[in-house]
């Protein structure tokens, strides 16, 4: 079940971050063992109105990521000497660049083999340096990739996609654009076999799917769509990897994530989930809603009108659409009028 409408938030600007790099950190010793485990029940989708969360605007940048990682480089350089017994200069290939711009990694030691964490793996891992209230435990801990509630906040979803990058042994530092604090620390002192999400079966897809988007759910009516909204995100991944015409479920989810972004003050996403709704069930009313709500925050009048009448066509009495569509006409009137009045200064 789907909830009421939402309305988008601003953006906030990322970037910041090039001093912290110049400490080497201590070796780590470490051991580990690990065990699956299993995840609550799946439940239907929604929408609510609540206020976004500051700490989801971390994610949406990748130049800032570039502009960072150029910075790690050429500081490291400068930072790092070669004579007398001083570490080598940062190379090109001790960073790794999160594929989404959400932070750089900086291997300080690293790794031995070529397996990396996969699904199901128990991680030993020791975190040092995240903030207060990241809910990740300082210093030693287990985590499972792909199960339990330390990825369902920014600092989780974070050390779960530099966990994926790390082999045994290594430690890297994370960082960052906005992040004004030091550098976050994580060793990966050893991990046990996971599989990668090609060698489920699609049942298995299936399954973890429907958890994803009934964890996704919970976190949307208890006021989190930060959280949500990267549990939606998961569940598609996973459906998308099945054969066509594959699973029907992808069109609730990416409505509901198109919920979660005009929570979050992306409109720009929130309009491309709800094409992507649309492509698949043409008269889909709350993606055309939420379609509208997105197209009015980016500016662009006209289609928001359409999209928003395509709804009332189909259901006179959705107060939400009508709502919004006096909104819109009633900014369309404003900007006419500042036009107008524009021209006649600049004619008068």
């Amino acid at each position: 079940m789907e909830t009421p409408p939402v309305n988008p938030m601003g953006e906030k600007d990322t970037c910041q971050l090039q001093q912290q790099w110049g400490k080497n950190p201590k070796n780590l010793d470490s051991t580990l063992q690990i065990r699956r485990q299993t995840q609550e029940p799946p439940t239907e989708v929604l929408e609510l109105r609540m206020s976004p969360d500051p700490a989801s605007k971390i994610l949406e940048n990748p130049q800032g990521a570039e502009k960072l990682a150029v910075g790690l480089e050429e500081n490291s350089v400068k930072s790092h000497g070669s004579a007398s017994g001083m570490p080598e200069p940062l190379q090109s290939s001790d960073l790794w660049y999160c594929p989404d711009g959400s932070f750089v990694k900086k291997i300080i030691i690293r790794g031995h083999g070529l397996d990396k964490p996969k699904l199901g793996s128990r991680c030993r891992v020791l975190a040092l340096g995240f903030p207060f209230g990241s809910g990740l435990p300082e210093g030693w801990t287990e985590l499972t990739m792909g199960l339990g509630p330390w990825r369902e906040e920014t600092w989780g979803d974070l050390v779960e996609k530099c966990l994926e990058s790390m082999c045994q042994g290594e430690e890297a530092e994370l960082q960052l654009p906005g992040h004004s604090g030091p550098p976050v620390r994580l060793t990966l002192a050893s991990f046990t076999q996971g599989q990668d999400s090609w060698e489920l079966e699609a049942s298995e897809k299936e399954t973890l799917a429907r958890q994803e988007h009934a964890r996704g759910t919970e976190l949307f009516r208890a006021g989190n769509p930060e959280g949500a909204a990267r549990c939606y995100g998961r569940a598609l991944r996973l459906l998308l990897t099945l054969p066509p015409p594959g699973s029907p479920e992808r069109t609730v989810l990416h409505a509901n994530l198109a919920a979660c972004q005009l929570l979050l003050g992306q409109p720009h996403l929130a309009a491309q989930s709800c094409n992507r709704v649309l492509e698949r069930e043409p008269e889909h009313l709350k993606a055309l809603y939420r379609r509208g709500v997105a197209q009015a925050a980016l500016g662009n009048l006209e289609k928001a009108t359409a999209d928003l009448k395509k709804v009332l066509v189909v259901d006179p009495k959705n107060r939400a659409a009508r709502e919004e569509l006096g909104k819109v006409i009633f900014q369309g009137k404003k900007q006419d009028a500042g036009l107008a009045q524009g021209l006649r200064k600049m004619f008068g």
